[in-house]
């Protein structure tokens, strides 16, 4: 339990419940769930720069990320396909993997296929089901992809300052502002009647809130005296209590909610809002392809991991169709830009490729 790895080394609630974040974090799960202490060892995995546990903030939002994995790639002879989706995998007389068709109708051959989807979107939408054992395509059915996470972007004209750190006069960033920034988590109790709320339809009246200003460390994301504000935010329900839907009133009164408890601890906030985007686990389903809306492809709980991601005697990366490989969030060692699930399923893939 996390509670008990957490009261094992801190006295002070407010850290511990700020900790606490990183062990619910895209999980439909409470600090007092089990296993949630293996979620915020997941998060402090790796270093960065030498610094064993540090995150980084990539310069020019995530997307640059992705840029420079694909320079990398063409300087090394690959070609990118950008928007062109994938409609389905091409399999062979015994069922191997042979290459893709994407929904122009373009086939494009190969001897591998590596997919980065999630296994829901690879196994149950792109390969026939009638290619696949039964039991494979049910376990893949089962995987919890409960998500808890609205994500809203947020435009503001000022910097937002904070009671207990008030700007300076002069409206210079201050150390926080460059950090991440967590509200309503002055207690894991809190954060427990948040995801108790959610577990019964219903989004949190007091959610956990991640606040981040990337302009603060990337101004060329905003105009000169202008930020955006990313939110990550938490707990809210794929579907609503009595099988309500995310409509336009709900996510609008839910970011209110939000901006009410942001307007708590940072007065002048709400005023300072001149444009917001609101992503709820549908929409993060529908835009993202994150199945039930999760960042993971899958709950990170402990029947979902190692040997059993995404399914027991399948966590090598290889599937049932030969030729097929998964190197997304879905598989081993879970979900986090890492991108250690990548790096092994190549090193799979280029075994097997020699063989070829």
């Amino acid at each position: 339990l996390l509670g008990q790895i957490l009261d094992h080394w801190f006295e002070s609630e407010p850290l511990k419940a700020t900790l606490a974040t990183d062990a619910v974090i895209g999980a439909m799960a409470s600090p007092h769930t089990p296993g949630s202490g293996y979620v915020l060892l997941h998060h402090v995995m790796g270093e960065l720069e030498g610094r064993r546990g540090a995150w980084g903030y990539v310069a020019g939002g995530m997307g640059a990320l992705s840029q420079a994995i694909a320079q990398a790639a063409t300087a090394r002879g690959a070609h990118i396909f950008a928007e062109k989706a994938v409609c389905h995998v091409l399999l062979g007389r015994e069922g191997e993997a042979q290459g893709v068709v994407l929904q122009d109708g373009t086939e494009v051959r190969s001897k591998l296929v590596l997919s980065n989807a999630s296994p829901q979107i690879t196994f149950l939408e792109l390969i026939p089901q009638e290619q696949l054992p039964k039991d494979f395509v049910q376990r893949i059915r089962q995987v919890d992809t409960r998500s808890p996470v609205t994500k809203i972007n947020v435009a503001v004209d000022r910097l937002p300052s904070f009671l207990a750190a008030p700007n300076a006069r002069d409206g210079q960033l201050l150390p926080h502002h460059q950090c991440s920034i967590h509200l309503n988590c002055e207690g894991t109790q809190l954060l427990h009647q948040a995801f108790t709320e959610a577990a019964h339809g219903h989004p949190s009246s007091r959610p956990m809130i991640e606040l981040c200003i990337p302009s603060a460390l990337d101004p060329g994301l905003a105009p000169p005296g202008c930020h955006v504000v990313s939110l990550f935010t938490q707990y809210t329900p794929s579907v609503l209590a009595g099988g309500g839907s995310w409509d336009e009133q709900a996510r609008n009164a839910y970011a209110d909610t939000v901006f009410d408890c942001i307007e708590d601890y940072a007065p002048g906030f709400k005023a300072s809002i001149i444009g917001r985007d609101i992503l709820t686990p549908p929409d993060l389903e529908r835009i993202f392809g994150l199945p039930g809306g999760n960042i993971f492809h899958g709950g990170m709980s402990l029947d979902q991991l190692y040997f059993a991601r995404p399914v027991p005697s399948y966590s090598g990366y290889r599937s049932p169709v030969p030729g097929l490989y998964l190197c997304g969030s879905g598989a081993h060692p879970g979900g986090g830009v890492m991108g250690a699930a990548g790096r092994n399923a190549a090193q799979v893939a280029i075994k097997d490729f020699r063989h070829l």
